[in-house]
This record gives structure tokens, sequence and C-alpha cells, in this order.
């Protein structure tokens, strides 16, 4: 059964950082793209970005591009999420997700608001 735990969410202040983990299990997570998702009560989800399964090519929304860095480690079985110089309209559930099976993670929060 693949599963995803996403970590690290948070309130953080305009300008701030922070750093989602995602933790992949029951599935070959080295093989798989994954993605990261945002979304905001009333609003469809927005893909934020996506990497490869050899972490080696990486794409971006315009709306977080030179912000966020997507990064994996596939011996941790783990995609990350960098963030940085956040804005308020950052704030959203954060969801990781595999294409490959079409499977979420419960979604962390994160709140940017001073």
């Amino acid at each position: 059964q693949e599963q995803l735990v996403e970590s690290g969410g948070g309130l953080v202040q305009p300008g701030g950082s922070l750093k989602l983990s995602c933790e992949a299990s029951g599935f070959a997570f080295n093989k798989y793209a994954m993605r990261w998702y945002r979304q905001t009560p009333g609003k469809a989800r927005e893909s934020v970005a996506t990497i490869i399964s050899t972490g080696t090519s990486t794409s971006y929304a315009d709306s977080v591009k030179g912000r966020f860095t997507i990064s994996r480690d596939n011996a941790k079985n783990t995609v990350y999420l960098e963030m940085n110089s956040l804005k308020p309209e950052d704030t959203a559930v954060y969801y990781c997700y595999v294409p490959q099976y079409a499977t979420w993670g419960q979604g962390t929060q994160v709140t940017v608001s001073s």
C-alpha cells in the first residue's frame, strides 16, 4: 500500500523559510517522479513543483520559481520542498503526490503571516 507522510509545516513570517518533507513507503520510490501541490480553501489544488526519479530534472510553477526548491533523497525515500522568501499568498495546505499511483499525503499546513 502506497503511503506518503508530509511534515515540516507551520507558521512563519513573510520573508521567512520552511522546509517540508514527505516520506514515502509501499512502493519503489526511486523509480518515480514526485510532485508537491498546494491548496487554499475554495480553490483547486495547484501543482507547485515536480522532480523526476533521479532528481536530475525539476520544474516549478511560475508563482514559486526562484523561491522554492524541490529535491529528493532516494536512500531515505523522501522528497523535500525548501521554501524561501515566503509570502502571505503561499499560505496553503501542501500535499505530496506520486503520479504513478495517484496517491496523496495527508497534507501539512503552511501559514505565512506577521
